[in-house]
Parts: C-alpha cells; structure tokens; sequence
C-alpha cells in the first residue's frame, strides 16, 4: 500500500492533443512517455522519485489499454536489465529508480546495455538525489554517464522543458544508438504546472511483439570480439551522432543577449536558481528575461564543442555554474576552450563551494561575487553596494537544535531497538552492523545502535569479516525486508549461510517497502491484484539452508523480543541465527484503518480505539521508558507540585496505541505508571450504564483517598 494514491490524477493520462495537462512533474512524465510511444516502463522505488513509481502502479490499466508494458523491479539491476528488450527491437523502454546508489546497483547491466548499443530508444529516469534533503552519500549521476557513454539530460525545472526532454530522450538514444540518462532532482518531481498535451501513442512494436517475433544480433552481445569493437563504435560513430543531434536540434538553450562582457553556463536543473538570483540582482524578471548572456546545459554529457566556442567568442569571462564536486563541467569547458585558444577566462568553483547544494543563498552569493569581480558595471547600484544587508546563518547551527530522522508514531521497529538496548545491559556491548531502511534510524537517539551502512540488504554482508567463533561475542546485523528481497538474500543470508557465518541477523518486517513509501513486496501480506504477494520470509531464509530461525509476529512483545535476541546470542548452535521481527508497518497500518474506522463511525457503529497514558500520581520521573522508547509522542510534563522537581512523563494526542512505551516499561521492570483507555464510538446503552456506575466508583474512591489526605492549613497570627 502506497503512501499516496494517484488513482484519480492518472486518469489525466488519457487527454490529448489541444488540451492542457496540469500537475507534478512525475505525472508529466508519465504523460510523456505515452506521449511518445512507449513500449515497456520498469523501475524501483527510491527518493525522489518514488511517487513516479507509484504514478505508474495506478497507471497499469492505461498503460496495458495503450499496450504499454509496466514492471515493478526487485531492485535498479532488475529493472536496469529491462532494457535489454530494446538492444535487438525497435522498441522504446524506459526505466526508473534512485541515483547514485540505484546507478551503482543497475551499473553491471547499464554498463552492458552501454556497451552493446540499442536499437529502439532506451531512457534511464534517475532521481538526482544530492543536496541537503538527500538520504544518500553524496555523488552524483554525471561520472557514470561519462563512464559508460550514456547521454545525460538535465532539463530546466518546468513541465514543458521536462516533456520535452522525455521525447528527446528518446529521439537522441534512436539517432546515436545509445542509452540516455534524464536526471530529475526533488524540485523537478513535484513541482506544479502546465503543459499543452499531445496524443498519446501506441508503441509501432509492442514486447508481444517482439516476443512472437524474435531478432539476434551478434555484433550486438557484449561478448569478445564485438565487445572490442563497441568502445570503438562509442566514439567514432555513436558520439558524434549524438554531438549531431544535439547540435541540429538545438536541445540546449540561450537567453539573453548574444553577447556581453560576461556569460554564464549551467545545467539545465539549476536554471531556476540562477533566474532567482539574477532577478535579485536586477539583472532578470520575473518573465524569464535577463541582461547576462546565458547558455542553458539541458545535456550536461556530452557537450557540444561548437556551442561553447560560439558562447565564449568576444566575451572576456564566463561563469560555470555546476553543483557538486568534482567540476565535471567546468574541467571539459576549460578543455575545448584551450584547445582551440580562446583567450575567454573561465571561472567556475571561485566564488562558489567546491561540494555542496547551490541553494537560494549560495547561488546568489556566487553569483553577485563573480560579477562584481569581473563585470561590476553591469550591477544596479544597489547590487553594487558594500554593505548590502545579507542573512546571517553562520550561528544557525548553534540556535537551532538539529532534527535527525526517526522513526514514527508507534513504529513496530522502535521495541526491537528498545530490546536489543536491554539486551547489551545485561550481556556487554556488541558490534552491530545497520543497513538501508527505516530501522538505520537506530543509530540516532535514544538507541545509538549501528556502527556501519554499506548498502541496501548488505547489513549482515558487513559484519561477515566478523565470523570468529573463538570470539567471546557474536555481531548483529539488521536488514528490513525491503532489503531482504532487493539483495540480502543472495548477499546477506546466503553468503552467511555458505560460510558458516557465526553471527545474528535480524529481519525487520515490517510488510512493505516502507522506507520508500510504503510498497508491496514479495513477503506483503496484502492482497496485490497485479503481483504475487504472501511469500514468507521464513521460509525463503530456510530454503537457503538457514537452521536457526525464530519468528515474532508481534514485536511490541519487548520482553520475547529480549528473550529471541538473548538466544541467539548465547546458544552453542553454530551457523547463522536468523530472528525475523514482524509487525505492520504503523503508518501504512493508519492508512488502511483509518478510513475503515471513519466510515464506520459515520454509520453509527460502535468503535473502539485504544489509547495510552500516564498516571501523574505513580510516575516517579525517572524517564527510563522515554530513553529506551524515544516516541514522539511521549514527552515531559512539569507538575505544580512543591515535592515534586522533576517533570514526570506525558503521552500527547498523537498517540496511536501501539502500546510499545508501557511493553517496555515492563520489560526493563521499571514502573507501573502507564496505564490503557479505550475510547468508544458510537457506545451502547450497556456501554453508557457501566461508564456511569464506573464513574461513581472513581469518584467515591477519589473522596475518600482526598478525605485522608494531609493537608496544611494556614496559620494567621
């Protein structure tokens, strides 16, 4: 289950010519890639573009009505490979997933889809993640583009422009037989807009097709001696016509003035940031206007020699503006600049950092730095001035405290933290290997758990240099699901299994790929009408060979979670000891509930929702339960109590009732403040008449326990 549905916005997929699509970028994209006969589409889940692969989920019926086939991927190799249907057919495909870590994960068959060539159009949609809103190291797209001869698009951020670079997409991989990479960052995915839409086109060959017709070309298999002779067809003849089209087509873009003292380069996908900064220093409008000569990189690999000779001709200087480290951009520029001794500077790391997301405030400050260095005249008066007041956030950091990720409301994964914390009390420290996925939350507070992040289902493979049995200790890896399916079984539990690896791995299943938004995968519970879902994770790890295994079908069970972990730990049995840890997902869960329970109430029929608390009277402010729990919905209260100085522990109205803060005050014997309530909708007259006569019984018990109490009375003297 998705986190967000698109059932009603995909059907603006079916609009055609003269109307007018409106809405976020991954919508247009999928309209574009209909638009332009699309004969397959594949991906995997990751930000930013997630939501596209959810876009396409909700498509499938329009998609299978135009012949269009749509596959969700076991991981970015899987669908990466996809492509291989258009190496012999003239059918174009496109697939979808997560750079840089998705790229790395798809190299092997992008790097062979590469080197082989293609035959139909072949689009790689990568969501650019790299900036301060990403969840990856950071890297980014442009060196495997120019590793393997892929053509790497980056389009200005608008809804024409992105349309437009689906199409040619597709066009420039078909005239030079290549594989194309169309990078979106976040801003690009969701942003909103319009566009005059087309037709939508049936692919000339579908894959049944080509299924009931099948092709082979040798020279087109990666295998020697053809193999030798790609990297020759790469640049003798697919370069080239690559440079061709780009050029004859115009796919790059100048605004402006022809020319000027100064000009400024940059990709595509920072063009808005360069406006903005420009129109705050009175060079642009609001209209797209500005005074500065600017060359627009909407391919950012392979560049165009002859454009950037003609852009630097009479001009003295010329900015590039390129996010992110190294100056892939700048390097090539400077390059085809000096070959042909263009007397034109470049500048282009100077005024700006050398690593780092060009945001508003740093491209403004680069900017207005380089043109008040080499073309001060062109400045307003305004601009010009010294003493031009800018935001100060140098002590940003210390005013504003930091806001780690972590994990939800009632998250099902927090007591297994909580249970390994008890755990480590009791038996000492362990090395404790993390992985990709909601659970890489527990290296923040309260748990601080984890010590290393190689890769999605790789958390047990990264403990393997671990596997002494003469050691007093065993390590524990963790990997969610989602994880587990993508590469950890092969990977992770395999590889464990094969070298009789000593340590424990526990499986956080959670039901879904939920760190990616909340996706069905192969062990989902859930009923999928296009996908086989129900496959059991314990029998998967115990069809690889694994002997020990547990499963917990309720991990708010801190207590048998403790005992699980402790088992494993200090049983004799050798070979690798699987725990799988599973509950819904608590967030998909509230998803799914919730609408059921509001209609329900609606209709006048009783529900009954769970709710917890804590007893002011009992608690002693201690706030264990908080430092092995960590909820955001259990804070501190302050009392106006004299005897009382510390604040006691409070429960506010986020509260889901997963029950995990009083499971593991429990567990750690700590105290019996918590309490449960269960507020009824819609009671019944039974209801109703045992809520009154319990009411009458607190009351009494509360008067009698105020009659004994000791009270000060004041002394007038």
């Amino acid at each position: 289950m998705a986190e967000r549905s698109f059932a009603k916005e995909v059907l603006d997929l079916k609009i055609g010519k003269g109307d007018i699509f409106r809405g976020e970028g991954i919508l247009a994209i999928t309209k574009a890639l209909l638009e332009n006969g699309v004969g397959y589409v594949a991906g995997y889940q990751g930000a930013p573009i997630s939501h596209l692969m959810d876009v396409l989920a909700d498509a499938q019926d329009i998609l299978s009505d135009m012949g269009v086939h749509f596959e969700a991927s076991a991981s970015e190799a899987t669908a990466a490979a996809t492509l291989a249907a258009s190496v012999h057919y003239p059918i174009r495909g496109a697939v979808t997933f997560k750079s840089t870590v998705g790229t790395n994960v798809a190299s092997d068959a992008l790097a062979n889809l590469a080197s082989g060539g293609v035959t139909g159009g072949a689009l790689v949609i990568v969501g650019e993640d790299y900036g301060e809103g990403s969840s990856i190291m950071q890297e980014r797209s442009h060196a495997f583009a120019m590793k393997s001869q892929i053509w790497l698009l980056d389009p200005r951020p608008n809804l024409p422009s992105i349309v437009k670079a689906v199409g040619d997409g597709f066009e420039l991989s078909e005239a030079s037989n290549s594989p194309v990479m169309l990078e979106v960052r976040i801003r690009s995915c969701h942003l909103l807009g319009e566009f005059e839409a087309k037709d939508n086109v049936r692919p000339t060959m579908t894959v049944k097709d080509a299924l009931e017709h099948p092709k082979r070309d040798i020279e087109r298999i990666v295998l020697p001696p053809a193999s030798f002779l790609h990297e020759q067809e790469k640049i003798t003849k697919r370069l080239p016509a690559a440079i061709n089209y780009i050029r004859d087509n115009k796919l790059n873009e100048h605004f402006g003035p022809s020319s000027g003292k100064v000009g400024i380069i940059c990709q595509g996908g920072l063009y808005n940031g360069v406006m903005r900064a420009l129109k705050r220093l009175g060079l642009a409008t609001l209209h797209g206007d500005c005074e500065i000569p600017l060359h627009v990189l909407n391919v950012t690999y392979p560049l165009v020699d002859d454009e950037l000779i003609a852009f630097a001709k009479s001009k003295e200087c010329l900015l590039v503006i390129e996010e992110g480290h190294p100056a892939y951009i700048e390097q090539n520029i400077r390059a085809i600049l000096h070959k042909v001794g263009a007397r034109c500077a470049v500048e282009g790391k100077g005024p700006f950092p050398e690593a780092g997301e060009l945001t508003g405030p740093v491209m403004l400050s680069g900017i207005s730095t380089f043109l008040t260095e080499m073309a001060s005249e062109l400045l307003p008066p305004v601009a010009r001035a010294p003493n031009t007041p800018m935001q100060d956030t140098t002590n940003l950091a210390k005013t504003v405290p930091a806001r780690p990720p972590s994990f939800c409301i009632g998250c099902p994964e927090r007591p297994i933290f909580a249970a390994t914390k008890l755990v480590e009390k009791e038996l000492g420290e362990h090395h404790i290997a993390s992985d990709i996925g909601c659970h890489l939350f527990s290296i923040n507070e309260p748990f601080n758990i984890g010590a290393t992040t190689m890769g999605y289902g790789l958390g047990p493979a990264s403990a393997a240099a671990f596997n002494d049995k003469t050691a007093g200790r065993r390590s524990i890896s963790f990997l969610g699901d989602g994880g587990f399916w993508h590469n950890g079984l092969t990977s992770s539990v395999g590889n464990a299994v094969f070298n009789d690896n000593d340590g424990v791995i526990v499986i956080v299943d959670n039901y879904y790929s939920a760190a990616t938004g909340g996706q069905d995968i192969l062990s989902s519970r859930a009923d999928n009408n296009s996908k086989s879902t129900k496959h059991t994770i314990k029998k998967a790890v115990e069809g690889v060979g694994v002997k020990w295994v547990r499963q917990i079908d309720h991990t708010y069970d801190v207590e048998k979670m403790r005992a699980s972990l402790k088992e494993a730990l200090q049983t004799k049995e050798t070979g690798p000891k699987v725990i799988i840890a599973s509950s819904e997902c608590m967030l998909n869960r509230q998803r799914r509930e919730k609408p059921i329970q509001k209609a329900a109430i609606a209709d006048g029929k009783r529900m009954t929702r769970t709710r917890f608390g804590v007893d002011e009277d009992v608690c002693t402010g201690d706030h264990a339960c908080i430092r092995l729990s960590g909820c955001p919905s259990l804070s501190l209260k302050t009392l106006y109590d004299p005897l009382r100085d510390d604040p006691v522990a409070s429960i506010d109205q986020n509260c889901v009732g997963c029950g995990n803060c009083g499971e593991v005050a429990d567990a750690a014997i700590l105290c019996p403040s918590f309490y449960q309530a269960d507020l009824i909708h819609n009671p019944t007259r039974w209801d109703q008449m045992f809520s009154r006569f319990r009411t009458k019984i607190i009351t009494k018990l509360q008067a009698r326990r105020d009659k004994n109490r000791l009270v000060f009375s004041e002394i007038i003297s």
